[in-house]
């Protein structure tokens, strides 16, 4: 690299040199080989290389292949590819540490190689000073080249340490997948054997049952050809006494049918002669009809009866099923009219007086009222009918005018208004309620209570007893049929 004259070698040859690399081991066998372009540049040599493209390279192009074939290839094989990747980044990251130990031993040599230079130039005189100052730039450059190569180790260990994260954490999504994928096909296997086990024990019944069936086929058909060869026996030796005995049996149900009728109008008549027995005893009587759209009240029988006046009074349903009685709240006075929820039920009244109840009922069950169906019909054709009412009370007070308005019965809303103003409008709901009149009032079979809400309520006095009965009729069914609410008086139980 640089002639030194004899002269000059003679005047070293007692000054001692420390070796370069006696402390600096190399991983290849060779040092590079390096020559100088133009403006002292130092340039590498290229390297033969029939390796074939580097374990880098492999690398990317198994992940890009993996990456465009993931849909086609199944989870196990993914899980394998990514294992393979994963193992293959680990030896570029090993590779990668070796060569920063190299660039790392590279930098030690450069270092000692410059420091012996220095040394020379000092002993260095003329053209041999020349030559080692331009060594000395050669192993700047050098170093500046170590350098930059450094740098590129640097970028390619942090792509191939992303790299093999990403494997890493592809590998582990694989593994669940697969392990994912083998729970829901342990879990099939496991449902579709026990379908087969099902399905076998369900054939072995069908065999056991078709066996049974086949031997008892035989005894039924025996049986039937028996009864067949007897009835004709006895068709062709007795064929008028069959025919009278089957109208013989006709006419025992028909009697039995009547018999039937009878038997509940006889009850119906011995309830209602106990309850007349009763109600004879009684020191007080129910005078009025016993049918929709009248009214009833209570009477003393005779002058020696306790006077009303300072008697406590409650009403009641009485059931025809069960015998039970339902309270009818509110009403606590000597007069009732019936409503529709009375019609088929006995009204019972409890008379308390000094510590003594006394019980009167109806004769029968409330009747319903002549042509009032066929009327309610009629009337739920229409989209909603009106009333002529007059308000009677409001929020339990009397009220002074006796002005007509009108009562709205719709499918989805009940409306009471007077021309263009409206007293009350409101949809059906569970807090309505709707009834007949229970107070000792003359006009009670013409009137209604009805609270929209809590805080209004109305007692309207119908232009009829029919009207009133139609009004309550029609509203409670539109309530029920049209937005399933069940319109009641208070505390009815419905």
């Amino acid at each position: 690299m640089t002639k030194i004259s004899p002269e000059i070698e003679e005047n070293m040859k007692g000054e001692v040199i420390f070796p370069v690399s006696a402390d600096v081991s190399f991983a290849s066998d060779g040092f590079p080989k390096y020559k100088l372009g133009p403006d002292n540049q130092i340039l590498e040599e290229p390297k033969e290389d029939n390796k074939g493209p580097s374990l880098k390279e492999v690398v990317e192009q198994e992940t890009t292949q993996l990456s465009d074939q993931h849909k086609r290839l199944s989870v196990r094989d993914l899980a394998c590819k990514f294992d393979k990747n994963l193992t293959a980044a680990a030896k570029l990251a090993e590779e990668a540490k070796l060569r920063e130990v190299a660039s790392l031993e590279g930098h030690v040599l450069l270092k000692k190689l410059r420091d012996a230079l220095e040394s020379l130039r000092g002993r260095m005189a003329g053209r041999n000073k020349e030559d080692v100052e331009k060594a000395i730039s050669m192993v700047e450059a050098l170093a500046v080249k170590l350098t930059q190569k450094e740098g590129e180790l640097i970028q390619e260990k942090f792509e191939v340490k992303k790299l093999a994260n990403f494997l890493k954490q592809a590998s582990e999504d694989a593994k669940k997948l697969v392990n994912q994928e083998k729970s829901f096909a342990c879990a099939e296997i496991e449902s579709a054997r026990a379908v087969v086990q099902r399905i076998g024990e369900a054939l072995d019944e069908e065999e056991r049952d078709a066996q049974n069936s086949k031997n008892q086929a035989a005894d039924v058909e025996e049986l039937v050809e028996e009864v067949q060869e007897a009835r004709r026996i006895k068709l062709l030796h007795q064929p008028s006494k069959v025919i009278d005995m089957e109208h013989e049996l006709r006419a025992l149900r028909n009697q039995i049918r009547e018999k039937s009728v009878v038997s509940v109008k006889l009850q119906k008549e011995l309830a209602k002669s106990k309850r007349a027995e009763q109600n004879k005893s009684a020191p007080y009587v129910l005078d009025g009809s016993e049918t929709l759209g009248s009214s009833l009240q209570l009477k003393p029988r005779s002058d020696s009866s306790p006077p009303l006046s300072k008697c406590s009074v409650q009403w009641y349903r009485v059931s025809s099923e069960d015998s039970q009685n339902e309270v009818i709240s509110g009403a606590n006075k000597t007069f009732y009219a019936p409503e529709p929820f009375d019609v088929g039920r006995v009204l019972q009244v409890d008379i308390v007086s000094n510590g003594l109840k006394v019980i009167v009922t109806t004769s029968g069950p409330i009747e319903p009222a002549a042509g009032l169906a066929t009327h309610v019909e009629n009337l739920l054709r229409k989209s909603s009918c009106e009333f002529s009412v007059v308000i009677s009370q409001m929020n339990g007070q009397d009220h002074p005018s006796h002005s007509v308005h009108v009562f709205n019965v719709g499918k989805m809303r009940l409306k009471l208004c007077r021309g263009w103003i409206t007293k009350a409008r409101e949809i059906y709901s569970a807090s309505m309620q709707l009834c007949g009149v229970r107070t000792n009032a003359n006009t009670a079979a013409r009137s209604l209570f009805w609270q929209p809400r809590k805080s209004l309520s109305f007692v309207l006095t119908f232009e009829s007893e029919r009207d009133r009965n139609a009004a309550i009729m029609l509203a409670r069914k539109y309530a029920y049929d049209c937005n399933g609410v069940i319109l009641a008086g208070p505390e009815d139980q419905v």
